[in-house]
């Protein structure tokens, strides 16, 4: 029985909960369309794929090299998997993606052992890498390898460069390698306001996850490998991941369309924008507290948690921590100033009751 595609939301309701609720930027949609039509090489031979190569090495250096994948976790996992041994184990952060919002997937299918170390504000440093980074001869521990950072951060919090140089340095001479998932890395671009590379290549890290999105892609992200002598067997290790595209041309445009421009800093500093302007609302507002400092697009606030249920009626928002109150509002390439003033009025309204 045939039936007539029709739309089943109001494209108005805009809430809060994640960056991931956002549709496609139209710039997007209109680069998916340009590489439709005709007949492209699969599995990564197209020419969209060749010229997003010229453009990452533009943006990160000569070396570096794009391996588009479907989505975040895989592009962890498989950077994992290439950076380590099948005894291996990566340093994180307690509140790393990889560690709590993946399922499980870099210990079950990426083969490794997390080793995590409880942060202040979601940031590693030499320090507390070296809580865990021992143990190298010990056949009875899991061998520490890699380290890996996350920018910005869970908890919305932004390295500087100094500070991913210091981990760096502090991870090579320990003789480990350095992943920073960059799921968010435009937003933490935007909010640092320099090059991409200061905080990557530059800095010492040899293996990102390029995030498109949560910054206005339709799907895909990318392994950008920095320094090829950290990884192994990357193209294999993707097919066996299940994160090659077959029509990857679809992949590499809409990453073309975000990185040929300043479309990427465009949505990121619009998105962080706008998470200022929720912050300095919070602010005013009594019976609510700002968990962590505001640097990229997300705000985290503990309140009332009857206040939290009642509002999360009228905006769509989660727990961050429900037990203690804690919660997460998120910005997006397309939150309007009406979006996050309706927010903060409602707010005001339910913390009245």
């Amino acid at each position: 029985m045939r039936t007539d595609a029709r739309r089943h939301h109001d494209p108005q309701i805009r809430g809060f909960a994640s960056d991931n609720y956002a549709g496609a930027h139209p710039e997007i949609l209109a680069a998916i369309a340009l590489a439709n039509g005709g007949h492209q090489i699969a599995y990564g031979e197209d020419d969209y794929t060749e010229n997003l190569q010229q453009i990452v090495k533009g943006h990160f250096g000569p070396t570096a090299e794009a391996f588009p994948v479907f989505n975040g976790t895989g592009a962890n996992v498989v950077s994992l998997q290439a950076m380590t041994d099948r005894w291996g184990a990566v340093i994180c952060a307690e509140s790393a993606h990889i560690n709590v919002d993946e399922g499980g997937a870099p210990e079950r299918v990426g083969g490794l052992k997390l080793l995590t170390v409880p942060t202040p504000d979601g940031k590693l440093t030499p320090e507390l890498i070296d809580r865990q980074a021992y143990g190298w001869d010990d056949e009875h521990r899991a061998m520490p390898q890699v380290v890996s950072i996350t920018q910005n951060t869970e908890l919305g919090t932004v390295y500087t460069p100094d500070e991913i140089r210091a981990i760096c340095e502090h991870s090579h001479e320990r003789g480990m390698k350095v992943h920073l998932d960059g799921a968010r890395i435009a937003n933490a671009a935007a909010s640092l306001d320099v090059p991409v590379r200061t905080f990557t290549s530059e800095a010492g890290v040899d293996v990102l996850s390029f995030g498109g999105t949560k910054n206005g892609a339709l799907f895909g992200e990318a392994v950008v490998v920095l320094n090829p002598d950290a990884v192994r067997a990357m193209k294999h290790l993707r097919k066996l991941s299940m994160q090659l595209a077959s029509k990857m041309r679809f992949v590499s445009v809409q990453l073309e369309a975000l990185l040929a421009g300043d479309l990427w800093l465009r949505n990121a500093r619009h998105a962080n924008a706008m998470a200022q302007r929720l912050a300095e609302g919070v602010r005013a507002v009594d019976g609510v507290e700002i968990l962590y400092p505001v640097q990229a697009n997300a705000v985290f606030a503990r309140l009332p948690h009857d206040v939290s249920e009642r509002l999360q009626k009228r905006f769509r928002f989660y727990f961050w921590d429900e037990a203690a109150g804690d919660v997460r509002w998120m910005c997006s390439f397309d939150t309007t100033e009406d979006d996050v003033d309706a927010f903060l009025l409602a707010l005001k309204e339910e913390i009245a009751k």
